[in-house]
């Protein structure tokens, strides 16, 4: 079972305004979805395996970047 937490950031308008433009042309995809597939992939960029719990982090980042990605529209 996959158990969500909620966060509140500020974004920069302009990003916003990209986002809401991207939201109305794919309805597939939505704020949550979006913000979960854009926070994994910085991980998997940015992450670090060379430990036995950083390679843990990194296979977690990457399960949810793949399941965000390929997740079926409801």
């Amino acid at each position: 079972m996959n158990t969500s937490v909620s966060i509140l950031a500020e974004i920069p308008e302009d990003l916003h305004e990209s986002l809401k433009s991207y939201l109305d042309t794919h309805p597939d995809w939505d704020q949550d979805r979006i913000f979960a597939a854009a926070l994994s992939l910085f991980l998997l960029q940015n992450g670090d395996s060379s430990t036995p719990e950083a390679s843990q982090n990194y296979r977690r980042a990457a399960r949810v970047y793949l399941e965000t990605l390929f997740q079926n529209p409801e």
